[in-house]
């Protein structure tokens, strides 16, 4: 209940004009102490919210709320049709996904918020989630011959985001294995693969995305490594729902040229943005490092290091690829 009147609270509020507590508390069925409450609990997730007494609440700028049906009718005329929801607050996409597996989904279904209160990253890591200002975007994509499907995966969704930054920014990112996109060597977006199924037989993989569009000030503070943000790299202002039709339609476009012909048939783009390639760099696995020549990936996706002239294939799993002077904090 709560998180449906706050969310009704984030749409009364977001064309930036006063409204009384009274007038919300009657319109959402809450006493005004209740709408204080849910006020503070707004404000906490990063929503700018002040009060005058005599006239009620109002953000101090106005929002541009993603929008379900602009986003549909934007993908429409991509190409695609995919089933599209849209939450204002929600623990996180993937896990909302991945609780509608097996039954309760259908392929190409996305989820996308405006803020996730448990958006997590690689490794374990939070990933920070500040309200309207990114995109957090899942999508459902069966694996019908098993976990084997997943091989370069991720990658293939990396290349997919930097189809969808070209055609916003005009600018080139850079790759970075497994699941970084980067611009100018700041880290702009990021991709959470998780799968659930057996290794034989139908599985079921969410695809998370998690792309930097205007960061305020106050969660680039938490972040805790270089980054940067598409509105830095795009002369226009952008539309987040069009920005979210559109990774939408690139990323079914790579999955369908994955499912057809495998990673093989993008390893050559990858080379041509893979971030390492031919440096010497650090691989960190727990508190193991391993120090080598990073020869970029193979048709699989594994990533090719070369250590003392011998080459090693790693295929993922808790491993993180640094610049060799990258800290290791």
């Amino acid at each position: 209940m709560a998180k449906i009147i706050r969310e009704q609270l984030i749409r009364l509020l977001a064309q930036g004009d006063f409204i009384s507590g009274q007038y919300l508390g009657q319109k959402l069925g809450v006493s005004r102490a209740a709408i204080s409450n849910h006020i503070k609990a707004l404000t906490e997730i990063g929503l700018d919210i002040y009060s005058v007494t005599g006239k009620g609440y109002k953000l101090a700028q106005p929002i541009s709320l993603l929008d379900e049906q602009k986003i549909i009718a934007h993908l429409k005329t991509l190409g695609e049709n995919n089933l599209i929801e849209v939450h204002n607050i929600i623990d996180s996409t993937n896990s909302y996904l991945l609780r509608k597996i097996p039954n309760q989904i259908e392929t190409g279904q996305v989820c996308i918020a405006e803020y996730q209160q448990q958006g997590r990253g690689r490794r374990g890591r939070t990933w920070q989630s500040p309200f309207a200002s990114h995109l957090y975007l899942s999508l459902y994509w069966p694996l019908e011959q098993g976990m084997s499907d997943a091989m370069g995966l991720s990658l293939t969704i990396a290349l997919a985001i930097s189809d969808t930054i070209k055609h916003f920014s005009q600018e080139q990112v850079q790759l970075k294995w497994p699941n970084d996109i980067y611009m100018q060597g700041k880290k702009l977006a990021g991709v959470l693969i998780e799968l659930e199924g057996q290794a034989q037989g139908i599985s079921h993989c969410v695809i998370g995305v998690g792309l930097n569009i205007n960061m305020p000030a106050t969660s680039a503070k938490e972040i805790d490594q270089p980054w940067t943000d598409l509105s830095h790299h795009s002369t226009k202002e952008l539309d987040r729902n069009l920005l979210s039709a559109y990774l939408i339609a690139m990323i079914m476009k790579r999955l369908k040229q994955h499912q057809e012909f495998g990673f093989s048939a993008m390893l050559a783009e990858w080379h041509q943005l893979d971030y390492f390639l031919n440096q010497q760099v650090k691989l960190v696995t727990g508190h193991k490092e391993i120090i080598g020549t990073y020869q970029g990936v193979n048709e699989q996706g594994a990533l090719i290091l070369c250590v003392d002239g011998k080459e090693q294939v790693l295929y993922g799993g808790e491993v993180s690829l640094r610049g060799y002077h990258e800290s290791t904090g």
